[in-house]
């Protein structure tokens, strides 16, 4: 459920009861792509909340500021620091993702908050340091939002990913935009990653030592705090290099992936039921 100004707190109710609305999913106002009816104020909300901390929906944050005149690499920890912790003391049970976190400050409250606070990370925020949009010139295809980070933040989501801490699961927010789109003068922020999203977070595993903790971080910890069964098939990944197509059709038109024209190392191989 996209949650606006204008939700009413009785859809809450209606959408429990409905048994497949999971989550409802937060939006700052014009904080990233097609969020134009998001939220513009987290308090004028405040009792939609309090009927998902009583119907048990979680909330789902795209965890920034839209003032700008905040730094655009600040936006992230400005909001926990105006909003999330005030959210958190305001409605305590309410389960609460943090959704593609960015930064260290990030990391950090979900660390030290209970057990009904979790944060999702995406693969190219693992592997990617904000560096990659100025590689030798402006690199569009590696802009996003939120924006890429500092080596220090990459660095913090590597080691929450990597911990076998259960709060910290797969979130890919794979975002796909035509190449005429992207290579402009406002171009749309998104990394596409969903031709090779496992791929990515399995070189990214290994790089830190930790692919036996891939599967419960990719499977298993998601599934457990959404109170939802694990799938029981399976994803097969075989250690094999092979190149990244530079472009991928988009309907009508063109996309550029992430690591388009790059090797990989390791391959999907199917999967089983």
């Amino acid at each position: 459920l996209y949650l606006t100004d204008l939700t009413p707190p009785a859809e809450i109710a209606r959408a429990k009861a409905s048994g497949f609305v999971q989550a409802v999913k937060y939006y700052p106002a014009g904080a990233t792509t097609n969020s134009e009816n998001g939220v513009t104020d987290l308090r004028r909300v405040y009792p939609v909340l309090a009927e998902m901390e009583k119907h048990d929906l979680p909330l789902l944050l795209h965890g920034e500021v839209t003032d700008p005149d905040i730094d655009v690499y600040d936006r992230e920890a400005v909001f926990l620091e105006w909003h999330l912790i005030a959210l958190a003391r305001e409605f305590p049970k309410l389960r609460m993702v943090l959704e593609h976190v960015t930064t260290r400050e990030g990391v950090a409250f979900v660390e030290q908050s209970g057990p009904n606070v979790a944060a999702t990370i995406t693969a190219h925020h693992l592997l990617l340091n904000r560096n990659a949009m100025f590689a030798g010139g402006i690199r569009p295809h590696a802009y996003c939002l939120p924006v890429l980070k500092r080596e220090t933040h990459r660095a913090a989501l590597v080691r929450a990913a990597t911990s076998g801490n259960p709060k910290f699961f797969l979130g890919t927010d794979s975002a796909p935009h035509a190449k005429r789109l992207k290579e402009a003068a406002c171009g749309c922020a998104g990394i596409y990653t969903a031709h090779a999203a496992l791929e990515l977070y399995a070189e990214a595993f290994e790089q830190s030592g930790a692919l036996d903790r891939l599967e419960a971080f990719a499977s298993h910890f998601g599934p457990d705090f959404y109170r939802l069964p694990r799938n029981l098939g399976t994803v097969t990944l075989m250690k094999e290099t092979w190149r990244v197509p530079g472009e991928l059709a988009f309907g009508d038109e063109r996309l550029v992936p992430m690591r388009a024209g790059e090797i990989l190392t390791w391959k999907f191989a199917g999967l089983a039921a």
